[in-house]
């Protein structure tokens, strides 16, 4: 079976939208037998459940000291962050693709029928990533319409997106040819493509464009989209930014409890045009300035591909006082798009920091949703003076709009043998020293209800035998991460 071939055949994806119930279930029964939720890897679990959400399972599913029987010299690379989990259509197990952010490369980990990882190997690295690479999204014939991991470059504004095939030979890992300059040049977060059941035959793909306002970069961070009238067609689209049809920039002249008439205009000609060049167009069109647009997702289940969720994860100019104009402390953006035409609809605030700060929001980064939920994940990385928890993981109720910590991180700062395992440069002191990769449903992929893995930037965690993990020779980071396993999740 050549593993080149046409992936679209390939797949066994089962649906990922499943009917969603309210309560933690906690008694379920798994519908694969063969599927075993338990601690595959040697570390403990690098997150616990917080008040209200004790009944939440949580087991490690791969650290980067682990030690795979197939492939004893691979490494789990450091800052794991977007990823997807797909049935391998070579034999009875499941593969995993995973950015690993520092290393600007993508790791695929085999993982055999009781879902314990047996493998791993690099199907890009970092000569061949060029940028670093931050979330991702598994797109499927099954729910996109068409194949591929899409993976956005961030590191400045000539950044792409690649697209690559899952099951590409190691051969390829330094091919710099799999990029999209379709999908435009930004410092990228993600290239999120909405379901086909509402996509008309055509391709719609969100992007996040996460960029800091500067004095070079007057433009700051935008949402972008990327529309093809072809289902699957990544190279002759159109790309679009989002603008108030009021023709206002600013971010924070929208408030939480107000909605905003918003459309997208077209940047003409983006295939050709430098990333200088986009944002310049940006600012010609009055396309909204957000404060670093990181992740986006859309509202899972039949019809609801419309409802879209990004953050605006903020910045400051001095770690104190945020910049004019854009949110110091985060904020969750909730966009609807009209069924008739999906350049118009409507834009709202349904989560923020910057009301009570350092107890709310903290620079929200990752987002995964569900048919009920919004899962948002905090960036740990700001050291703001005035921050005073660790990176949550926060539910957010669609329906109420109502969130609450869900996740915490396993800091154990008291503890002297934690210390010594996991804070080798001694910044584990620091609120929020450890951050969140992604977070996705593989409940309808290994068939057991309820499941969601979570990836983990252990920063602090660092070892001279996770350098060089790909084998790139290009990046000396030597940070560990981990992925865990979390049952009893509500969607």
């Amino acid at each position: 079976m050549k593993i080149e071939r046409s992936i679209g055949a390939l797949f066994l994806f089962a649906a990922l939208a499943q009917s969603c119930k309210d309560d933690v279930e906690t008694t379920e029964t798994p519908v694969n037998n063969e599927v075993k939720i338990e601690n595959f890897s040697k570390e403990p679990a690098f997150v616990y459940g917080m008040p209200g959400f004790e009944n939440l399972n949580i087991t490690t599913l791969i650290s980067s000291s682990d030690v795979l029987s197939q492939s004893p010299n691979f490494v789990f690379a450091g800052q794991p962050d977007g990823m997807g989990i797909m049935k391998d259509p070579n034999s009875n197990g499941y593969l995993m693709i995973t950015n690993h952010e520092i290393t600007q490369s993508v790791s695929r980990v085999y993982l055999d029928k009781t879902f314990k990882p047996v493998k791993g190997e690099y199907i890009l690295n970092g000569i061949g990533g060029m940028t670093r690479l931050c979330s991702a999204t598994l797109a499927t014939q099954k729910e996109h319409g068409f194949d591929a991991f899409l993976t956005a470059g961030e590191s400045g504004e000539e950044s792409m997106v690649h697209a690559l095939n899952p099951l590409a030979p190691v051969s390829q890992a330094s091919d710099k040819t799999r990029v999209k300059p379709a999908l435009g040049k930004a410092s990228m977060e993600n290239a999120v493509p909405l379901p086909k059941d509402i996509s008309g035959g055509k391709t719609y793909i969100m992007i996040g464009e996460d960029q800091s306002y500067s004095t070079s970069h007057q433009s700051a961070g935008q949402l972008l989209m990327y529309v093809s009238n072809t289902q699957g067609d990544l190279d002759n689209g159109k790309l679009y930014s989002l603008k108030r049809t009021n023709n206002n920039y600013t971010e924070t002249d929208m408030v939480k409890g107000s909605q905003y008439d918003v459309e997208f205009v077209e940047i003409s000609n983006a295939k050709n045009l430098t990333g200088a060049q986009i944002n310049q167009k940006n600012m010609d069109l009055n396309a909204i300035r957000f404060s670093r647009v990181e992740d986006v997702d859309y509202r899972k289940g039949a019809g609801k591909g419309r409802e879209i969720y990004f953050t605006a994860t903020g910045e400051s100019s001095d770690g104190v006082n945020p910049k004019p104009g854009l949110t110091m402390w985060g904020r969750v953006y909730k966009l609807v798009l009209n069924e008739n035409n999906m350049l118009a609809g409507k834009l709202e605030v349904v989560a923020e920091g910057d009301s009570n700060p350092g107890n709310n929001l903290i620079n929200p980064d990752n987002l995964c949703v569900t048919e009920n939920y919004v899962y948002i994940q905090e960036d740990g990385d700001s050291y703001y003076s005035a921050a005073n928890h660790d990176s949550y993981i926060w539910q957010l109720n669609i329906g109420t709009k109502q969130y609450k910590p869900w996740l915490n991180m396993k800091h154990n700062r008291n503890d002297a043998a934690w210390q010594t395992a996991y804070n080798q440069s001694g910044n584990l002191t620091k609120l929020g020293s450890w951050e969140f990769g992604a977070m996705i449903d593989i409940s309808d992929i290994i068939g057991v209800p309820n499941t969601f893995a979570v990836n983990i930037h252990s920063h602090t965690w660092q070892k001279d035998a996770f350098k060089n993990a790909d084998g790139a020779g290009v990046n000396t980071n030597k940070e560990g991460g981990q992925i865990v396993i979390i049952r009893n999740v509500q969607k």
